[in-house]
């Protein structure tokens, strides 16, 4: 990647902390832009305590100077609130109140068995800390850089919830836009409001029986170019690095590009996309983002041969229902083998609309190195004037063509 980022730090750790590196330098930022998305991930009926707790909020560390980037690594903190309550649980030093108050009795579709078996520890609290979806705060700080970029180039990427507990929501066609302005007025993050009352019922159900809820999301990105990813090598196709980012997720199973597993319903002629020559789409920068073709449907989300077409990108995402149950199911305690109930802590019933923000960041960070990969410069002026080339000659060649036959039948 040449947007790289990496993050550190435990649910109930001091701090978070996120590293990106790779933006060009003159990218205009600031921390309410970050703590924009922060707050958003923090929304959504079903949501636990903590977030009534936390109040996520970014400090800059390093990268930023005067409201710009300067081309050098970003380091962000994000202080966790709840840590006054867990610094005798996860100090980094000492022994005795730490190791008497071990979790032992693994969560069925968590980490914990496995991670500690792994990593040869006898507390599960060593893996859960950091197998916990509090670690994609930072991913979304991340992310909320990436978007940035993406916004100086007319690119928007937003989200909504196309199903939550086997409820699925009617969605308009077309979005609107901006989408998430939309989405953001749903405590559950639906376009369709005849839903919404019955997905809440159903979560409040789920909270009663001490149970979880899953459901899927879906990230729609407007203003691409044509052209970012590449068909060439397996690691350069940006169906296969916007899935394996969004598989990274917590709790997430599943990702559909386009159509998805329905194209492997319909025959080829209910799946591929008709090809126009016109419907030119003039960049703010200048130039045909689509090099003078459309497609007349987008059954293949804005991706072939692994690359942009111009077309809106739209991938969706399905999350299981969260691991820790309030009536939590049987396992084992490691301490001796006996039966036991799961252990049990404070956690969302549903977490999906959430899940929607932090698909957003992590589709934004790759689409961001992909811009960088195609654009890419030491600064901000200069992508924008290697933008700018590419779309004004984009599709160039066959306009040539196409000149001297259309003069002749004239």
């Amino acid at each position: 990647m040449r947007l790289r980022f990496t993050t550190a730090g435990e649910s109930h750790g001091k701090a978070l902390v996120a590293i990106v590196e790779g933006l060009p330098a003159g990218l205009p930022v600031s921390a309410d832009w970050v703590d924009r998305d922060l707050a958003r991930r923090m929304q959504g009926y079903g949501r636990g305590a903590r977030m009534k707790i936390e109040r996520d909020r970014v400090e800059w560390l390093a990268g930023i100077r005067a409201g710009e980037t300067l081309g050098s690594p970003i380091a962000m903190l994000i202080p966790n609130r709840d840590w006054s309550n867990w610094e005798d649980v996860m100090s980094p030093d000492g022994e005795g109140e730490l190791r008497r108050r071990r979790v032992t009795r693994p969560r069925p579709g968590h980490a914990d068995l496995v991670g500690v078996l792994k990593y040869d520890r006898l507390d599960a609290r060593d893996i859960l800390e950091r197998a916990s979806a509090r670690e994609t705060t930072a991913r979304v700080a991340a992310g909320a850089l990436a978007r940035r970029l993406l916004d100086e180039f007319g690119v928007e990427v937003g989200s909504h919830v196309v199903s939550l507990g086997g409820i699925r929501a009617t969605v308009p066609d077309p979005l609107p836009v901006p989408l998430n302005e939309a989405a953001d007025r749903s405590e559950v993050r639906v376009l369709d409001p005849g839903v919404e009352r019955e997905i809440i019922s159903h979560i409040d159900q789920a909270r009663r029986a001490g149970d979880t809820l899953g459901g899927e999301i879906e990230v729609v990105v407007r203003g691409l170019v044509l052209g970012l990813g590449s068909h060439v090598s397996w690691d350069r196709k940006l169906d296969g690095r916007l899935a394996g980012m969004l598989m990274s997720i917590p709790a997430v199973k599943g990702v559909e590009i386009g159509l998805g597993f329905e194209a492997a319903r319909r025959p080829g002629s209910a799946v591929h996309d008709p090809i126009d020559a016109d419907g030119e789409e003039v960049s703010p920068h200048g130039g045909d983002t689509r090099g003078g073709f459309r497609r007349r449907t987008n059954n293949a989300g804005g991706l072939e041969g692994g690359m942009t077409t111009g077309e809106p990108l739209v991938v969706r995402v399905a999350m299981k229902p969260i691991s820790t149950l309030m009536s939590p199911l049987p396992t084992v305690d490691l301490t001796d083998g006996s039966a036991a109930s799961a252990q049990s802590e404070r956690s969302d019933v549903t977490a999906v609309p959430a899940m929607g923000v932090i698909a957003e960041a992590l589709v934004a960070l790759v689409l961001a190195d992909a811009m960088l990969e195609k654009f890419g410069g030491d600064s901000l002026t200069e992508m924008r004037r290697n933008l700018q080339g590419y779309t004004e000659a984009l599709g160039a060649r066959w306009r040539a063509i196409d000149a001297p036959a259309s003069a002749a039948s004239s």
